[in-house]
């Protein structure tokens, strides 16, 4: 694994704990702002939103620039918006620093996730977008609870400096081990990476990635309410079992990264399964307080355990748009992340309690079940299709290259291969 790899996944640590760390901050942030648990849960949304415009935006417009150099502006630009947080007076100034943060990073996200793709042979793509994935699983384990550790005991502002300096410990290293990439021949053409999104199976990887990645974050963006109001942990219980959250998507996304690119589907459907069953686990038992620490810890190492072969599965489908394969990746997740919270403050307002927030995702989950089964049976009947196709040349070919032999009859080796029977092949 190249270590440019490696470097992109180390920016993606400080990318990943501004985006999640809100969840541990949530309540005194919403008493500072004046404002009600779910509206600062918006802020979450607000972040996905960026992400979901910013990342096919920025690849279109960066599709003809130098990724290097890309990539060191947006990741400058990411560290301004966290400063901007940390000084924003009101909650409308802190929300639009949030959107202007995510633009940034999506913008990184899918040009990084495109970088790292390039730089590996098909067959390590879900190990290197793993990579990629184990920063933020990191993030969950470290930064995250870090930051509600901060926002403690220094005050919620004090999150989003410790950020901005990660930001610009990440920025040094993509401008010096970050190597400058060659040109391609052909130049990427937009009108042509679009074209990938007439393919069913894109909009079905996207729909998958949306409902499994908004199942989670239903409930994990208010896991410190529920660990605290229904669980009835102490304040302090909360970066802990954030930590224990974030150390179950990092050893998911391992496990997750060394199988999913010779069992794909099998990782998907396997995962998504059982981030549902944890789920509705969550909702019936939140009240026992040891059982939600566990069930947290599960549900981190199911949902990030599917990461790696959602990624690899639209970069697989998307093939022909590298960019904007990364792109629909980044924006697909951050729908399910702003569509999870949504939800999740959604059945809170409406009186049904913290736990509702789980029965929620599970709904999403489950859903993201059917599409991933649907995608699956379309792939096998393409699959099907390319080899009778393969199997039908194959048999031609044998047909015209033995021929007869010089008598007129066929000879030996024409009679071995039927003109009425198929031609097995591996295809």
């Amino acid at each position: 694994m190249p270590l440019a790899v490696y470097v992109l996944g180390l920016s993606v640590f400080a990318l990943g704990t501004s985006e999640f760390m809100l969840s541990g901050l949530l309540p005194p942030l919403a008493e500072d702002m004046g404002v009600s648990i779910p509206r600062a849960g918006l802020l979450i949304s607000a972040f996905a939103i960026g992400m979901v415009v910013g990342a096919p935006l920025l690849a279109v417009a960066t599709l003809r620039l130098p990724r290097r150099t890309t990539l060191i502006t947006l990741i400058t630009v990411f560290g301004f918006g966290q400063v901007a947080g940390a000084l924003a007076p009101n909650y409308p100034v802190l929300f639009t620093s949030r959107v202007l943060s995510a633009l940034a990073c999506a913008g990184f996200w899918a040009v990084g996730a495109a970088v790292a793709v390039a730089m590996v042979p098909v067959s390590a793509r879900a190990r290197a977008l793993a990579v990629m994935i184990g920063g933020l699983s990191i993030a969950n384990v470290l930064g995250v609870p870090a930051g509600a550790f901060l926002g403690e005991h220094f005050g919620w502002r004090s999150a989003f400096w410790a950020v901005a300096v990660a930001t610009g410990m990440a920025l040094v290293g993509v401008v010096f081990l970050i190597p400058t990439l060659p040109v391609p021949d052909e130049r990427p053409r937009l009108g042509q990476e679009v074209r990938i999104y007439r393919d069913p199976q894109v909009w079905l990887s996207v729909s998958v990635v949306a409902l499994a990645a908004g199942g989670v974050f239903c409930a994990f963006s208010y896991l410190a309410p529920l660990l605290t109001d229904v669980a009835g942990l102490d304040d302090g219980w909360v970066p802990t079992v954030l930590a224990l959250f974030g150390i179950g998507a990092l050893i998911g996304t391992a496990v997750g990264g060394r199988i999913a690119d010779a069992h794909l589907f099998g990782v998907l459907l396997s995962g998504i399964g059982a981030s549902t069953v944890l789920l509705v686990a969550l909702a019936l038992l939140g009240e026992y307080a040891v059982l939600t620490v566990v069930l947290s810890f599960l549900l981190g190492v199911s949902s990030f355990y599917t990461a790696p072969a959602l990624n690899a599965r639209l970069f697989n489908v998307a093939a022909a748009a590298p960019t904007l394969a990364g792109a629909t990746t980044t924006a697909a997740f951050n729908l399910g992340n702003t569509g999870g919270p949504w939800l999740g403050g959604a059945v809170i307002d409406a009186g049904f309690g913290f736990t509702s927030t789980a029965w929620a995702g599970a709904a999403l989950t489950a859903t993201a079940i059917g599409a991933t089964a649907v995608s699956l049976r379309l792939h096998r009947r393409t699959a099907r299709t390319a080899c009778a196709a393969c199997a039908t040349r194959t048999a031609s070919a044998s047909r015209v290259i033995i021929g007869a032999g010089a008598d007129g009859t066929p000879d030996r080796a024409s009679e071995q291969v039927p003109a009425d029977k198929p031609v097995r092949t591996d295809t």
